[in-house]
């Protein structure tokens, strides 16, 4: 059986995760915005980004 990896491209973008909880109420605009203001990132550049919940039991 052929081993399969699950990727979201070709090539791998970067990825970062943002340690601090976030509030999962807020849409995609206000997670970008927290890209933006917080990283200093463009949020639009291809890069993937993980947000955890205060429990950490969820990511987004």
């Amino acid at each position: 059986m052929k081993v399969r990896y699950l990727r979201p491209a070709k090539q791998m973008p970067e990825i970062y995760l943002y340690r601090a909880p976030v509030d999962f109420r807020k849409q995609a605009n206000g997670l970008a915005l927290l890209v933006e203001q917080e990283l200093g990132h463009n949020p639009f550049s291809g890069a993937l980004y993980a947000f955890t919940n205060r429990q950490r039991n969820k990511i987004k």
